[in-house]
Parts: structure tokens; sequence; C-alpha cells
């Protein structure tokens, strides 16, 4: 057999190539064909997407005319009194420094760790955005991919939300910049307009406030640890938090080795620096809604030109009494919080494992959750039912135990709602208050209770302090002069006041006695009165029914001198009619009125008859301090008297009674002085909470209750909650202080102690309602009783 036989003969008994195996390849390579062209349809959709939205969006942006024109103005500061500064509007750049007069180390440093690709990208680092979207997979924090432009274009333009919307929105931004301005000059802005804490304004300002010279003469170490201040001023301070500043700003050192800004001796000489930094005082008053509303005043006056030309507006108050309000207010809403359920944590915050990028996470977690002046936000690392320890913004770590947890009990409950569990990782509130002469740390929440204040000087009308809410941060509405809400029985002074000139003497006897109306009396709906202990005592005198704040006796006095002679009588104090309708409910102050207006009208008390305006400013100077404007100093005059002084002295009096023996007694027996005057407020199911009294030379009134109003609980009063507020304050402000009660005016006279209008004495004037029951409404019917409303307390 030949050797071709042979082999054909061997290849007919070898076993055949499998044909499977050739059709799984071609198989696979059409499967990873058609996946591919999917992933390509998908990507090329998106991009077509993206387009689409990009083009819809770009003519939409904002104007950016105020980057291209770009100038830094002059602020507009305002002060108090005795010339501390209390806020500043407008730019807040005092050190504008050109990009030549800028050193190189300081910008290397910024664009080291913020945009080391500055120069090369158009003002979207793509290559970064993917960095940043690699670096996020697998990790609990979170990189970002914002360049310097589209930072500037956040810090001008947009709003701090984290939403895909408003990252379209900088990207096109940030296009439209690049467009219009040159490098150098978005470099420019960015390092002058940039936010780096303790009111630092650009890296100029940030230079003198941290380390107390210029910017030019700062070291590589300094400018790397200036650089680190963006990401999170509050974070990365080196005052606040100096061990975190410093571990960033020696990553920020090796950042400017790696892109070749400085040599590795620099980096070495730089690392082993020791900052030195300037004691930068914080301690500024706290006067934000007070600086929001003279803002207003001279904006209203100046327009724009406000914020750039430089003025300096002196007000009337000191900034000494302004804290002390602050604090008042502040103390006395925590003191009701801490009697309210425990809500939970403010969030949740998921922790990575490694110890090394725990600090990091947490402030990141806490950027949001900014410190409440002495309410700190923490995170909890561990918690159980007898301990909690968390970390606050400034790295230390906290740990209550015992009293400290008794406020948020219901969160650390084994078995408690999981929305409201204080867990590892939960974001809560801590502060630190005094037990057993040392302070210690106690968990607390923000309060959703709001509350107002404000003083004024009644023979001038000049405001001594004014706290508007409990945060300015929190809720910038001004409860002081914009929250319309009903005063309860701290509206009663201005009934009696009309009753005096209706024949009514405080002697004058009328009876607490049940009464009821039918909705034609009341202008609403059936009402059934109640005294706020729901006793009735019978008939007494009206100082002692205004000392007990009786209802039954106000709505009679009320009744007898008629609802419209009084609805006009109280436009003498500043109230408006309007807000006040003429009927028997208005005795027990069913209107409305701001605590701004309240604080006027007692006011007219405590001078002796005279209405003055509110007044705030009291000068105002340009840069060079020059007298642009002082308020007149005007003694009062007879132009301006609204009530006799007889009956502002007999008002006193009867309010000296309410703080001495009523439903205030405690206002005297603290305050230790018998020239005290005043009258506690608590409208229906307790919603609003009020104390409104005065001495001689300053009137002060307080507020307490919910922006939607709801109930503060059963047994919450103004006697109970304003009053300390108010007794508080008054300590501050009365300290030093003889005491000073008014003289009798002509048209009075004293009998058996007590006070008489002249021709209102022996068998004259009101001596009781004795045919009280045939003026009033008869009684309802069960019936007509039955679901009606209380509506007002004490």
């Amino acid at each position: 057999m030949s050797d071709n036989q042979k082999k054909s003969t061997q290849n007919s008994n070898a076993e055949p190539r499998p044909a499977p195996h050739r059709s799984a390849s071609s198989l696979l390579g059409r499967t990873l064909l058609w996946l591919t062209g999917l992933v390509l349809a998908g990507v090329f959709s998106i991009a077509l997407l993206l387009a689409l939205a990009f083009a819809m969006a770009y003519p939409n942006l904002p104007d950016i005319s105020g980057l291209t024109d770009y100038r830094p103005k002059l602020p507009m500061r305002i002060l108090s009194a005795d010339g501390q500064l209390l806020g500043e509007f407008g730019e807040e750049r005092r050190n504008y420094l050109s990009i030549k007069e800028i050193p190189p180390v300081m910008q290397n440093a910024v664009l080291a760790i913020e945009d080391a690709r500055f120069y090369q990208h158009g003002g979207v680092d793509y290559l970064g955005i993917v960095r940043a979207a690699m670096a996020n997979v697998g990790e609990t924090r979170s990189q970002g991919a914002s360049t310097i432009t589209m930072q500037v274009a956040r810090n001008f333009y947009l709003s701090t939300e984290k939403t895909f919307t408003r990252k379209i929105y900088e990207i096109l931004l940030a296009l439209k910049i690049e467009n219009a301005l040159s490098k150098e000059k978005i470099l420019e802005i960015y390092m002058n307009q940039i936010f780096l804490g303790h009111r630092a304004y650009g890296f100029a300002a940030a230079s003198e406030v941290y380390f107390g010279k210029p910017l030019k003469d700062i070291s590589v170490a300094e400018a790397a640890m200036l650089a680190g201040l963006p990401k999170a001023p509050s974070a990365y301070n080196p005052i606040n938090n100096p061990r975190r500043a410093n571990i960033r700003q020696q990553y920020i050192i090796e950042r400017m080795l790696e892109n070749g800004f400085i040599t590795a001796e620099q980096r070495d000489a730089a690392k082993a620096e020791t900052l030195r930094y300037r004691t930068v005082n914080e301690s500024l008053p706290h006067a934000e809604f007070v600086a929001e509303a003279a803002r207003q005043l001279i904006f209203s006056q100046y327009g724009d030109d406000a914020y750039t030309r430089g003025l300096n507006v002196y007000l009337t108050l000191r900034a000494d009494e302004q804290n002390a309000a602050y604090r008042a207010l502040r103390r006395g809403i925590m003191d009701y919080e801490r009697r309210q359920v425990y809500r939970g944590p403010e969030a949740y915050a998921d922790l990575p494992a490694d110890p090394k990028e725990l600090d990091t996470r947490i402030a990141e977690a806490l950027a949001d959750h900014p410190a409440n002046d002495e309410l700190l936000a923490a995170v909890v690392l561990d918690a159980d039912p007898k301990k909690v320890q968390a970390a606050l913004q400034s790295g230390e770590l906290v740990n209550i135990s015992g009293e400290g947890l008794k406020p948020a009990t219901s969160g650390l409950a084994e078995k408690g709602n999981p929305k409201t569990r204080i867990r590892r990782g939960a974001i809560i509130r801590v502060v630190k208050v005094a037990r057993a002469g040392k302070e210690e740390w106690t968990i607390t929440q923000l309060p959703e209770v709001e509350g107002a204040f404000v003083s004024l000087d009644p023979r001038n009308g000049n405001v001594r302090a004014l706290v508007g809410g409990f945060d300015y941060a929190k809720n910038k509405f001004n409860h002081v002069t914009q929250a319309w809400r009903q005063p309860g029985s701290s509206f009663k002074p201005f009934i009696y006041s009309a009753a005096l000139e209706k024949g009514f003497t405080p002697s004058t006897i009328v009876n607490d006695g049940p009464l009821f109306f039918d909705a034609t009396s009341t202008g609403s709906q059936p009402w059934e009165p109640k005294n706020y202990d729901g006793k009735f005592e019978g008939p007494m005198p009206l100082r002692k029914a205004l000392a007990k704040s009786k209802n039954m006796v106000s709505i009679r006095v009320l009744n007898s001198i008629g609802a419209p002679y009084a609805q006009q009588w109280l436009t003498r104090f500043g109230f408006e009619a309007e807000k006040h309708p003429a009927y028997l409910t208005m005795a027990l102050g069913a209107g409305s009125v701001t605590p701004m207006q309240m604080a006027q009208g007692f006011a007219v008390f405590a001078n002796g008859g005279y209405r003055v305006a509110p007044q705030l400013i009291a000068r105002l100077t340009d840069n060079n301090g020059r007298l642009l404007y002082e308020a007149p100093q005007a003694p009062l005059g007879e132009d301006s008297r609204v009530i006799e002084a007889r009956n502002a002295f007999l008002m006193s009096s009867l309010l000296q009674e309410v703080t001495r023996s009523g439903t205030a007694a405690k206002a005297q027996a603290q305050l230790k002085r018998p020239d005290i005057y005043g009258k506690t407020g608590t409208t229906n199911d307790s919603m609003d909470a009020w104390f409104a009294g005065y001495q001689q030379e300053v009137v002060a009134v307080v507020w307490i209750g919910y922006d939607q109003p709801k109930k503060l609980g059963d047994r919450e009063t103004g006697g109970g909650l304003s009053l300390p507020v108010w007794i508080e304050y008054m300590s501050f402000a009365l300290r030093g202080k003889p005491v000073s009660e008014p003289s009798a005016p002509e048209g009075v006279v004293n009998i058996n102690g007590e006070w008489y209008y002249d021709e209102y004495t022996g068998n004259a004037g009101v001596q009781a309602l004795s045919n009280d029951d045939a003026k009033m409404p008869a009684a309802g019917t069960a019936e007509e009783k039955k679901g009606i409303l209380d509506l007002f307390k004490r």
C-alpha cells in the first residue's frame, strides 16, 4: 500500500474535528458584537438625551455680566450703639487682589487640591469626572469632580442642593464662563470670592484672619493650610479643628509636590513648619434678626447702593443687652423642648469600617448639619440604653450617660421605633449643661417651637433688644414684626384702660360667674367661656380680677362699656381696629397683634400715656465717617399723648398687682423690686404663651408658640413659659438701676389704699355691675352648649 493510501486510511479512521466548537465560538462572537452594539446604542441615546437637555437648558442660563464686569463692593456694616459689629451686607470682600498680586505659591496650592488640570480643560474636566466616578465605586465617602470654573458658577448663580438638574446647569454655566473670561480672570474671581470661614471671603482676607499677615508673605505651609479651607471651612478650620486641618494640609503639600509646584526639599520644610495662628474673636452678638431689619430700612432708602457705599449703620441697642435677650429666649425655648417627646436623629450616615476613613466621613456627614450655636451636631459611633459615644465636627469624642440620655430615652429603647432609633451613624444634637457643679454632655434636639422677644425704651421708642426667633439660620421669619398672633389675656389691660374712662375703678365689684353666648354675640360660634382653672369665685374687685386674670370679669366689663367703644380705644395704643372685631371675645384677646405692637402698646402705660414709634437706627455714616443721618431725640410732648396720665397711672397700679400677687407674682419675687408691671397671656389650648411687662425705662414682650399654631401643652402658660424669659432679661437690663415708681399725677386720689379718679370717689362711678344678669345674654340650653369650644384661657 502506498504512503498516500496509508494516510488516507489513517485519516478515515481518525475522529473528525468537532463542528460544535466552531459553532460556540461563532455564537460568542455574535453575542459580544450584539452587546457592544447595545452599549454603544445606550451611550449614544444617553448622549443624545444629554445634548437635548443641554440645548434646552442653555438658553435659560442666567446672565453672567456680574462676572464679566466683576467689581468687589464695600459692604454695609450694622453696628450696635456701643460700636460692636452686628452684621455685614454686601459682597463682604475687603482685600481684593488681582491675579498678579496673588503669590504663585497660593495659586499653586489651590490648583493642586481643587483643580490641577485647570489650565488644560475648558471648564469641565471630563477625565476628573471619570476618576471621581471610579473612586466612588465601593467607597462610603464621595468624591467630587467640580472644577474651579464650576465652583465659580455654583457660588455666584446656583444653590447648594445636590441634584442632577443643578449639576447640568453648573456644567453649562462653566462652559459659558470659560467662553467669556480668561483662565486668569476666572481664577482671580474664585480666589477673591470663596468663603473660607470666620467671615473671611477670599484668600487675602483669610491670610489676615488666620495668620495676621498679608497674602504676599505666606509660606508654602501656610498656603497649603488655606487651600484646604474651601472644601468645608467648618470641618477643616485650623482654629476650630487643628488636627483635621493639619491632616488636610499635609495632603495638599504632597499634591503640590506631585504636580511639580514645589521641590522635595520645600515639601519637607513645609511639613516640618509650625504654624502660628492669629486669635480669632468669634463672640459676635447674636443680632441677625435686628441686623436684617436694619438692612431692609436702609435698602428702602438707598436701594442697591446700600451694598456698595460702605455705609455704617449704628443702631439704638447695646450689644450686651441684645445678647442677654438672645440667651434668655433660647434658654426658655430649650427648657420647653426638654419636656417634649424625642423626635429622633436628624439623619443617618453610613460609616466606613476602615478607621482611617472614619474622620473624613464624619466631617462630610456633619457638613450638612452645622452647629446651631451651643447645639452641636454629632455622629453616633456606638449606642446602647446606658451609654452613647459620638463624634463632633471638631473631631472631639463625647460620651453621654446617665441624665444626659433621658431626653432621648425613647430613641434608645431596644424595642423603640426604628425610625427614631439612635444607632451607629445617627446624626444627633448634643449640648453641654451644668450638673452638680460640672459640665456634662446631654442629648437634645432642634426645637420646633418658635419665639420672639422685643424690648423698647418707652421714653423714646428706641429698640433695646430684638430677637425674631430661635435661630436665624434655621428660620428667617421675624416673629417680632411679622407674626400676627392672638394675645390672649395679655390684651386685657387695654380693655380695663377703656373701662376706667367709663367710670370703672380698681374697686368696682364684678361677678366672676359662668356665662354663655350664642353665635350672634360672638360673631362666630356659640361660646361658653371658662376661667383657666375652671373655677368661678363670684363677685370681686377689678384689681383682684386682673391679677388673677378672671375671664368672666373681663367679658362682663367689655359688655358693659360696649365692644365698639373698646375697639376704638385700642387704636390709641397702635392696634388696628380691623384686627380686633367688636365682639365680646375681644375681652380675652381674640384679635391679632404682633409682639412689636404689644411692646408699643404697653409703652403707653410705662411712659405716662404717650404713644412712641419704635426706633431702630440711631445714626448713619459713610465709609469715611461722615454723618448722613441722625435720629431726632425729641422729648415726649402733648401732641403724642393718647391717654391721660391718670389712666396710665391707675393701669400701672393694676399691673403692679399682677406681678406682686397675681399670675406673674414670681416677677417681683425673683427680681426683688416693686417697680415691675405686666400681664401674662395664654390663648385657647395653650397655642400662644405671652408675657408683656415694663419698668419705667424698659418695656419688654415675650411670645412663644408654633409657626403653625398647635397646642403647646395642657400645663403650658404664659406665666410658665414666657415670664421666665422676661425675668432673665430684666435682671440684666435693670442691673444697677434704682427702684423708680411713677408719682401720682393730677386727677387721682388715694382712699384707703386704693386709687381713684377724682370724680369717681364716694358713690360716683361704677360701684358694681349689680344689674349684671339683666344685661347679659340668657344661659344656653344643654343642646346649645353641646360641643362648644372654650376659645380662650388665661
